[in-house]
């Protein structure tokens, strides 16, 4: 008999003497004759049966050997592909950020791509040999701010007589204090923090590795979730309710800033040129120092974010949001302008040829070699390993409908290059793993593999057509917390 412990439904091909009942917690029923039981069953002799078919093989034999002893994906490798892989570009960006920056163990991709784009026209307009804005600035702000983001949510979610133990509030509580975020969380604390010079305020511990800190920060936020919810069914007020929630965020600040460091008020920025001459900037304000010295050369405002969900149950040519989905109270509503993947591409193409680097939004994880930093359908033979093909199974909207796509990592394009089509064929890619991926740090990714695997863009305004544009006027229509769309870069 099959114990069934939620509800399920199946798609029964086959005849049966008695009908299948299944119910959440219930008993399925079998047929007198025990059809479904005995075809559900891995038997003695379908294993053998298995194991029989599996060495009369020689190629599994020689495909268990290798990948019994080294990387799987390894194995997988194409020689062939990687032969015909070269980091050579029709359009490139003038100048490339340096150094090549590192998120090391954290989640922070969205904020070292959003800056390595940023430094660009910055470091063109200063004459710097090398530079990077202060991600641990960032990172310090965003983790004070989505702490209180979340507990607001919250009392929202209690006040919308949500259960704790629903699906809302049980998605919103198994991550609290993630690391991962998207273009438009970047824009809302540039626009309130602004910068500073990484020379300013440096990496600490827990920012290259935040797993600690994060821990710390769930457990906690997960505890004032109860005090709260406590208080508003007893009918606390507003003000009671601000008041606890400034107490525990008092504690969050304390915990953040014993971990990563408190960010001065002001700070002075010291520098040599490419001519070695010197220059000193400040004592300035972090918000003065984006207002008057950056966003004359990259306003975020300028820009805007594009991304292709083909899902059916997404039009394109419509905005969308996810529910709950932010970092900062008061902060820029995040918004999907839904187009089609060519749009995106054409675009990419479009801004790297005008000298701008471009930040996007990837699933990173398929047809992807890390350590040669190649994104390429063909990379990877799993079918002359495996007998099997992997990916290509599903569509792009299918993977996301099933769990097997999200955007899970953000890097900045830097060069294209264009056939004789005029259509992209192959992308330069700054990451933030490094220099020892790649091209040192720099990976190589197939017009194909952006098609199959890039949902989000940001690219400036100028670019788009009005026809596009208008769609940020929409009133958007709200995704679910757990909609595959709101997954965050990390």
């Amino acid at each position: 008999m099959l114990k069934c412990s939620r509800f399920c439904s199946f798609n029964l091909t086959r005849k049966f003497h008695a009908s299948v009942i299944v119910t959440c917690s219930s008993t399925v029923k079998m047929s007198s004759t025990g059809d479904l039981a005995r075809n559900a069953a891995l038997t003695p002799e379908i294993l053998q049966r298995f194991r029989t078919n599996f060495y009369s093989e020689p190629k599994n034999c020689l495909a268990q050997n290798a990948c019994t002893r080294t990387d799987p994906l390894d194995v997988c490798m194409s020689r062939k592909q990687l032969e015909e892989t070269q980091h050579v570009f029709t359009h490139k960006v003038e100048i490339e950020g340096k150094p090549v920056t590192n998120q090391k163990t954290s989640g922070r991709c969205w904020l070292f791509a959003a800056l390595n784009v940023m430094r660009v026209p910055f470091m063109k307009h200063y004459n710097l040999d090398e530079f990077e804005f202060s991600q641990a600035y960032l990172f310090f702000w965003d983790k004070i701010e989505r702490c209180n983001f979340f507990l607001y949510n919250m009392v929202e979610t209690a006040r919308r007589g949500e259960e704790v133990t629903g699906r809302l509030v049980h998605f919103l509580l198994s991550d609290p204090a993630t690391d991962g975020g998207q273009w438009d969380m970047f824009c809302s604390l540039v626009n309130k923090h602004g910068l500073m010079p990484k020379k300013c305020f440096p990496e600490s511990y827990s920012c290259e590795s935040s797993s600690r800190m994060n821990n710390i920060l769930k457990s906690k936020l997960r505890e004032y979730t109860k005090v709260l919810r406590d208080l508003i069914s007893k009918g606390a007020n507003d003000t009671a309710i601000n008041e606890c929630i400034e107490n525990q965020m008092e504690e969050v600040y304390r915990i953040v800033g014993i971990c990563l460091g408190i960010p001065s008020e002001t700070f002075t920025w010291e520098y040599y040129d490419k001519s070695k001459n010197y220059s000193s900037i400040g004592p300035i304000t972090p918000l003065d120092f984006y207002i008057k010295h950056v966003k004359p050369h990259f306003n975020v405002d300028d820009k805007v974010c594009l991304v292709t969900d083909p899902r059916s149950t997404s039009p394109y040519g419509k905005a969308y949001t996810v529910d709950f989905l932010g970092n900062m109270v008061g902060g820029r509503r995040i918004i999907y302008n839904n187009q089609p993947v060519e749009l995106l591409m054409k675009l990419c193409a479009d801004s790297i040829r005008a000298g701008d680097p471009v930040w996007f939004g990837c699933e990173i994880a398929k047809r992807f070699a890390s350590k040669l930093g190649i994104g390429d359908l063909d990379i990877h033979d799993y079918k002359l390993v495996f007998g099997v093909d992997v990916t290509v199974g599903l569509s792009k909207a299918d993977r996301l409908v099933y769990g097997e796509g999200v955007m899970n990592h953000a890097m900045a394009f830097t060069a294209v290059s264009v056939g004789e089509d005029d259509k992209p064929t192959k992308f330069r890619v700054e990451n933030s793993w490094g220099d020892d991926r790649g091209e040192k740090g720099y990976l190589l990714m197939t017009a194909e593999w952006f098609k199959e695997f890039v949902l989000e863009i940001v690219v400036d305004r100028k670019l788009v057509s009005r026809e596009v544009l208008e769609v940020f006027e929409q009133e958007p229509v709200v995704l679910p917390a757990w909609d595959p769309m709101g997954t965050l870069a990390h």
